[in-house]
């Protein structure tokens, strides 16, 4: 057995799959060159930085709001691709929709009040998160672009509270439509083109649910993982999560 394990983990297809420093390939040593060698061979260890700083790691510091802003959004997502499969974007049936849906779906009160509360909480973690980056001068050089697309994401965090609040398409909705599109109307130059596609034609109706329907589920969330993308990239090139002052 030992000899075929040796020439299994000799074969070109183990070392090919199994980089230098893997703990699954012969010969590995406990080293600092080595455990660096897991970190930056490995899929899911290559989300971690190889080192990371003492005070990075304390709860008390960061009080992991970015983190939480995170999952809440992964929460957001899961909990809304549920929803979308007993939700009909149209003005006839939307509100019907989520009725059915709270009395009537297994679960289906539960899903989405967990959709609902998450996004409360995560407007209010990545604002918290933004203020947390404040107190300790995180947006100073050379972490000043990373605190623009910190601002991005604030957002298009509010942009995708304020979209998913239309969708039940009840009072509240209607008169928010309404608020909203005339601020965009009075944009300079192109504030009635703006409005004109945001409502979908010259009044409010089914097209413009369907228009802000697509922006909350597929338009806002795939430029919000583009730039989150950016802003992990960032962190980890900036040198990691900022010192204290």
């Amino acid at each position: 057995m030992t000899k075929i394990g040796d020439q299994v983990q000799g074969s070109q297809a183990w070392t090919s799959i199994f980089r230098p420093g893997s703990i699954f390939r012969k010969g590995y040593t406990d080293s600092p060159r080595n455990r660096s060698y897991v970190v930056m061979n490995s899929v899911l260890y290559h989300l971690h930085p190889v080192k990371v700083k003492r005070h990075a790691v304390k709860v008390s510091y960061t009080l992991c709001l970015g983190g939480l802003s995170f999952f809440l959004f992964i929460l957001e997502t899961v909990t809304g691709i549920f929803l979308m499969f007993f939700y009909r974007p149209t003005a006839a049936q939307a509100w019907d929709d989520i009725y059915i849906l709270q009395t009537s779906v297994t679960f289906g009160l539960l899903v989405r009040n967990m959709h609902r509360w998450g996004a409360h909480l995560m407007v209010i973690t990545v604002f918290l998160h933004m203020a947390r980056v404040f107190y300790h001068g995180a947006y100073k050089p050379p972490r000043e672009f990373n605190w623009v697309i910190g601002v991005i994401l604030l957002k298009l965090t509010l942009l995708l509270s304020f979209t998913g609040y239309l969708l039940p398409w009840d009072q509240l909705a209607l008169w928010a439509v309404t608020v909203g599109t005339n601020m965009m109307g009075y944009t300079p130059v192109f504030g009635d083109q703006v409005r004109f596609v945001l409502l979908g034609g010259v009044e409010i109706g089914t097209d413009t649910l369907l228009r802000w329907y697509v922006l909350h589920v597929l338009m806002l969330p795939f430029v919000l993982v583009i730039f989150l993308a950016v802003h992990f990239w960032r962190v980890r090139k900036d040198g990691g999560i900022s010192g204290p002052l």
